[in-house]
């Protein structure tokens, strides 16, 4: 069976599930176009105001297929780094994507699949779910962004446990170090994920559209750039119809139905 990237909708949420069970959710070129296409697709449809990403079953996805690792070592070098670059185009899509993307993680969640969860706003995870970048057990160092989310997240030592040693985090040990939103009873991870979405999708997509962005340009600005950024958001988002729709819905007491 091909592997895929299934997409099927929830409301206003669209769910993208990793599908290739004959190699525990692998991902691949195929994988890593559909995700961008999705994606490209989603941003501009009023039917979708939130993503899930999932994997099929009971693994959320074992990273790189190492058969085709080991076949591309026959290649020239050329051909691994259009791969790499295809997950990357994914990994920047998520993140620059301008509404919620949520992982949902059952199972393990190894190498490249470590990095898709990372690369979501939200990390749902169900307590069987093991994080694992063994990238070193083989030789080999970090893609999909792995390295630049944990080293901005988590202090430099344990970073360097994960990624050099190879070293499994379960989900609980994620959460208590805030990578992890939220634990769920195995089966579950999708079904919270849903109902966090849901939430969300209540939201008024331009403000958090805004939040998604200031967030992630944060790190890599000063205090004044900032504060500059966040002055011109807010003016933005106070002139759409959305606040106007909000701050009555407020004075009234009233739930907004926002556009």
């Amino acid at each position: 069976m091909a592997a895929e990237l299934q997409s099927t909708s929830e409301g206003l949420t669209m769910v993208l599930t990793i599908s290739n069970p004959e190699h525990r959710n692998a991902l691949g070129p195929e994988i890593y176009a559909a995700g961008v296409e999705a994606l490209n697709a989603a941003e501009s449809s009023a039917e979708v105001r939130s993503v899930v990403i999932a994997g099929e079953g009971a693994v959320f996805s074992a990273g790189g297929n190492l058969q085709r690792l080991q076949a591309n070592r026959q290649q020239p070098p050329e051909i691994q780094a259009r791969s790499i670059e295809g997950l990357h185009n994914w990994i920047e899509a998520i993140r620059t994507f301008p509404k919620p993307v949520i992982a949902a993680v059952e199972g393990p969640a190894a190498g490249a699949g470590f990095s898709l969860a990372l690369a979501c706003d939200f990390i749902i995870a169900a307590t069987n779910a093991v994080f694992v970048m063994a990238y070193s057990n083989i030789a080999l160092s970090p893609d999909g962004g792995g390295s630049w989310s944990l080293s901005k997240a988590l202090p430099r030592p344990l970073v360097n446990e994960l990624l050099m040693c190879g070293e499994r985090i379960g989900a609980e040990r994620l959460h208590q170090l805030g990578l992890v939103n939220r634990i769920t009873d195995p089966g579950h991870a999708l079904q919270a994920a849903l109902e966090l979405a849901g939430r969300l999708n209540e939201r008024a997509p331009n403000a958090l559209a805004s939040i998604k962005e200031l967030v992630n340009e944060a790190s890599g600005s000063s205090l004044s750039q900032q504060l500059a950024a966040e002055r011109d958001h807010f003016v933005r988002n106070l002139h759409h119809a959305n606040a106007g729709i909000g701050i009555s819905a407020f004075l009234e007491k009233k739930t907004p139905r926002f556009e």
